[in-house]
Order: structure tokens, then sequence, then C-alpha cells
């Protein structure tokens, strides 16, 4: 593993891409981090199993996509929103009837807001489509397959070296300085006291392969390190 101002890097087999992973992941959790990020970040690290090409694909672009709105956050679709927005244009043309000025313009920027909100729906679902199409397409063939939230910053990509024994780049930052001088620590800990780190699949089976396109062999074997 190389350590510098920009992250934790390893260059090896797919079989070192995913121990890292687990490495970096154990040595968060020693530390006692937790949360949404966390799990954000656990989720998306390779394993043993997953393709590049494939898993490691779809759950970058579902990571890269347009966060939801408003309007989605609250599990309204458009045409919900739009329907609100009509009630509140009627309720505002009775509030006039009515000689309630100030309840029509509450009532008319409530349905405005509806309106905005429909639309901002509508565009970041066709916007998604078209990222989810683009980034497995296009981006992935361009750029490295990465991770970004505000506890980590990862990217794979594929050596062009073209080696037996290297053939991917994976390259992992923690975001807080602090965090990340501990998470340095643990490693090295980990390095000094654990004498193999066993990933769900043993490094000595053709990985390389199995991740752009055959068939992983069957393990029943679950991530753990064994120490001394």
């Amino acid at each position: 593993m190389e350590e510098s101002v920009s992250g934790f890097k390893v260059r090896g087999s797919w079989g070192d891409v995913v121990e890292h992973g687990e490495r970096i992941t154990r040595a968060l959790r020693d530390a006692g981090v937790e949360g949404d990020a966390f799990e954000e970040w656990d989720e998306w690290r390779p394993k043993s199993h997953e393709r590049l090409s494939k898993d490691v694909s779809e759950k970058t672009a579902v990571q890269a996509s347009v966060d939801e709105g408003e309007g989605e956050k609250a599990g309204k679709s458009p045409d919900e929103d739009l329907q609100t927005a009509g009630e509140r244009l009627s309720e505002s043309y009775e509030r006039v009837e009515e000689g309630d000025s100030g309840g029509a313009v509450d009532r008319w920027s409530e349905s405005l807001g509806y309106v905005a909100r429909a639309a901002d729906s509508a565009g970041r679902r066709a916007l998604r489509r078209v990222e989810n199409t683009v980034y497995q397409r296009v981006m992935t063939q361009l750029a490295p397959y990465y991770f970004d939230n505000e506890l980590v910053s990862a990217n794979i990509q594929k050596s062009a070296r073209g080696d037996d024994d290297v053939s991917f780049i994976f390259e992992v930052n923690v975001n807080d300085d602090d965090l990340k001088e501990e998470v340095s620590d643990r490693l090295a800990e980990y390095d000094d006291e654990v004498t193999r780190w066993h990933v769900d699949t043993p490094k000595e089976t053709e990985i390389a392969e199995a991740v752009e396109g055959v068939e992983p062999p069957e393990s029943d074997d679950r991530s753990r390190s064994t120490t001394n």
C-alpha cells in the first residue's frame, strides 16, 4: 500500500483491491465511524464476488446520480404536486371573491411552489435516466469508477501496465484529516498484527477473469482477519 496526501493507494489484483477496501472499512469502524455516509461507502466498496464493469459500474452510477428533490423526498409525484397546485389556485380565487386578498396571495404563492416542485421532480428524474445511461456506457470508458461523499473519496481504474499481478489501481482518501491520521495508524497496526487477511474469494484464484466476465468461484468464507 502507498500512502500520500491524496489517500491510501494499492496496485494489484482484484483480491488486493477487495482487501484494501475491507481494511479501510475495518479501520473506520474501529475508529467509531457509523451513520449513512459509512453505510454508503460500505455498500459501494468492491466485493470479491463482483465485477468491475457490471456491479461497481452500476453502484457508481447510482451513487453519482442527482439527489432527490423536495417533492421526491416527500414521496410526491409531479402529477400529485400539479394536482395540489390546481387546488391551491382554486382556493386563491375563492379568497379573492370573499375579499380576503391576503389569503388569496398566500394560496397563489403555494400554488406556484407546487408547480415548481413538480417541474423539479420531473427534471431530476429525466436527468437521472440520462445520467445512468451516459455514465455506464460512456464515462466508465474514459474515467475511473469513483465514489465520493463527506466521509470517503475513492476511485478504481484498470492498470495501463496490464501485468498479471497489477491489474487494478484503487485509491481511497478519508476526507477528515484527523480521522485519516487515525485510519493510517490502524492500517499500520493491521500490518503488524494480521498475518493473513482473508477476503471472500481466495487471492490465488483467477479473480481478474471473474471480474471481467467469467463466473467467479463459489466460496462460503466470509471476510475475516486472523491474528497471531
